[in-house]
């Protein structure tokens, strides 16, 4: 959303360090939350202390906001995965602009649209898929969200992190990542990982 809207109707600017909390799962969801700098990650830990990465946002995305419109709790946590700045405004502030805005209303019903059919994709990929391929789903669906050209990308997550957004064992992660280097799949150069 714009950030001169946001701030013209009382959005304020709320700066968070690395490693810190935004909310937690189970939280009422009271505001609206977009980053302005930095990088914030929504996760589930279960109770053997396991991570599943939900969804990495920067710059301009907002997060945790499905809650707002049917007056949930937050289903997971969110936290900042560097020093980050989040603008915030309250939920039903946050509501007036979209009953005052229709078009950025129907702006918000075709980004929760497509956060349902990527949710969606990834169960089933998680259900039906093989290591590798859950891997190659992931990568290529982050190369089609974050690049246009069909150029080579350096992937910024550690195994670790790749293995808890795809819910694989990290080791299961290498070990696939080496086989798919075999098949001309993905590129390891200097330990980074390119698609």
């Amino acid at each position: 959303m714009d950030v001169d809207l946001l701030i013209s109707w009382g959005a304020t600017y709320k700066k968070y360090s690395k490693g810190e909390f935004v909310f937690y799962e189970g939280d009422e969801a009271l505001f609206y939350f977009q980053v302005d700098q930095g990088q914030i990650k929504m996760t589930n830990i279960n109770d053997m202390g396991r991570e599943y990465v939900q969804g990495n946002f920067t710059a301009g995305q907002s997060f945790g906001e499905p809650p707002l419109f049917i007056n949930e709790r937050y289903p997971a946590s969110a936290m900042a995965v560097e020093d980050t700045t989040v603008l915030r405004i309250r939920k039903e502030t946050f509501l007036n602009i979209l009953d005052e805005y229709p078009n950025i209303q129907k702006t918000f019903l075709a980004l929760l649209a497509r956060k349902v059919y990527s949710k969606a994709s990834t169960a089933k990929a998680v259900m039906n898929h093989t290591p590798e391929e859950r891997l190659l789903s992931f990568l290529d669906d982050y190369k089609k969200k974050h690049y246009t050209t069909g150029e080579k990308i350096e992937i910024p997550f550690t195994r670790q992190e790749i293995a808890n957004f795809t819910g694989l064992r990290v080791e299961t992660v290498i070990r696939t990542l080496s086989v798919m280097r075999t098949k001309k799949q993905v590129e390891i150069i200097n330990r980074k990982l390119y698609i």
